[in-house]
């Protein structure tokens, strides 16, 4: 199994990027959420997922582990294929993602392409508890560079909040919203900005 790999691009596309590992050419399938990310980079690490068929083995990368293990859920939902896990990967963010399942928010699910409204039900009833789960667990920043401070910060902030009396997904969300304004946001900052957010 290839787990992970690491080097420059010969081609990069939206949906997949040709990486040269010492010599060797991979062709690795990405979503638009992964390629943002590649803006600018001539060369990058992905966490992979390699898919084996009769005909074919594809492999599908992931700048987040956060990412793949979501990619990972999607496809154990039945009806759900990689393709398809990635289509959606690339139409809707992850954070919003993870919220639409959790509050069983169809409609969002729906807008995304592949996915009809019997499979989102599936992805609801079989990934909720699943991503409640996913979601308190530590989500890892890009590949090569563990992202750990933000996260530390963003889960000591939730839980000062959800101590003060509030809803921990209104908690999250906040902070969540404070965090994409000011990304190195301090604990105590972090802390101060959700309230007023959240008693504005």
């Amino acid at each position: 199994m290839i787990g992970y790999i690491s080097g420059k691009f010969l081609s990069k596309k939206p949906n997949k990027v040709l990486v040269d590992v010492n010599g060797v050419g991979y062709l690795v399938n990405i979503s638009l959420n992964t390629f943002e990310k590649l803006e600018g980079k001539n060369e990058a690490s992905f966490y992979t997922y390699l898919v084996v068929r009769e005909d074919a083995l594809d492999l599908y990368g992931f700048i987040t582990t956060a990412e793949k293990e979501m990619f990972e859920l999607l496809i154990s939902v039945n009806g759900i294929g990689p393709k398809v896990a990635l289509s959606v990967l690339s139409g809707i963010q992850l954070s919003d993602l993870r919220d639409a399942i959790s509050s069983g928010n169809i409609a969002r699910i729906i807008s995304t392409p592949g996915i009809g409204r019997k499979t989102a039900e599936r992805m609801i009833i079989e990934l909720r508890d699943k991503i409640n789960a996913l979601s308190h667990s530590s989500e890892m920043g890009e590949a090569g560079g563990v992202q750990l401070k933000t996260f530390t910060a963003r889960n000591d902030a939730v839980t000062a909040l959800v101590n003060l009396g509030y809803n921990s997904k209104i908690a999250e969300r906040a902070v969540r919203d404070c965090l994409t304004k000011n990304p190195d946001a301090k604990i105590e900052d972090l802390v101060k900005n959700s309230l007023a957010l959240l008693n504005s």
